[in-house]
């Protein structure tokens, strides 16, 4: 088997907008430093999603240091101001606190959204425990599905591009970390991974929805994507592409890096 390095490092500091591609990445308690840590809710504090609102895609964030900023087609610069208050809001079933952003922000992603929208901060002392049903105690997240890191291989996606007639992109499937030198969906049979100082340990595959349907640069709908996926990746009336992950170590991750599997004991 020839050297498995890890090819791309991506966050998506506010969930189901736009991500940013990166050279290296810290590690945290809850995934890559700053990835999903900022969500955008409704009035009753319930998570906004690509899957009903597809524009979400043509927000881009920008970090500076910790100072998040938002752009969009149409729309000025906003930066984010770290507020206060905290709210109640929830990620599918689970419920927790978070930091509320101010009216600024809300005003901003009301007038781009079209309906009633505020932004919220995964604060460093809330706590959001992974699906004990997969993870360990002790095992967190902020505001992403349900799990802190996702992993997809190149070969899994080229062997997916095979079968469409336009080529599609990583970014449509939203992994943070992205893999070269293996075969297509090798990672669905890898229990461990090192990567640096940081050890990996695969938890459960990913249950995929109609976002990778969705042209991050339009936010139109092709459903060929999820259809063509199907197709061949349909396990148990689940559409599965990538595995879900958790962490146990700190450091930083570099693209370039050795990845070196082993069994879990």
């Amino acid at each position: 088997m020839s050297e498995i390095t890890l090819s791309q490092l991506m966050i998506y500091p506010v969930k189901s907008c736009a991500g940013i591609n990166l050279q290296s990445a810290d590690t945290s308690p809850f995934g890559l430093q700053y990835d999903r840590r900022w969500m955008l809710v409704d009035t009753n504090g319930v998570m906004l999603t690509q899957r009903q609102h597809p524009r979400m895609c043509l927000i881009q964030p920008t970090l500076d240091n910790d100072q998040l900023s938002l752009s969009a087609p149409g729309m000025d610069q906003l930066h984010v101001t770290q507020g206060t208050l905290k709210i109640a809001v929830s990620v599918w079933e689970d419920q927790c606190d978070a930091v509320d952003c101010g009216d600024q922000a809300a005003a901003w992603l009301s007038e781009f959204m079209g309906l009633p929208t505020r932004l919220v901060y995964f604060a460093e002392d809330e706590v959001r425990q992974v699906d004990l049903s997969y993870a360990q105690p002790g095992d967190i997240t902020a505001f992403s599905d349900g799990f802190p890191y996702l992993l997809i291989s190149q070969a899994s996606l080229d062997a997916l591009n095979s079968r469409l007639q336009l080529p599609v992109e990583m970014r449509r499937f939203r992994p943070n970390l992205v893999v070269e030198g293996c075969e297509a969906f090798a990672e669905d049979q890898w229990q461990s991974l090192l990567i640096g100082d940081v050890t990996f340990r695969r938890v459960k595959p990913c249950s995929r929805c109609v976002i990778p349907s969705i042209d991050p640069t339009t936010a139109e709908k092709n459903p060929e994507v999820v259809k063509a996926l199907a197709s061949f990746r349909r396990i148990e009336k689940r559409v599965l592409f990538g595995q879900n992950l958790t962490a146990s170590g700190q450091g930083t991750l570099h693209t370039g890096m050795t990845v070196s599997l082993f069994d879990t004991p």
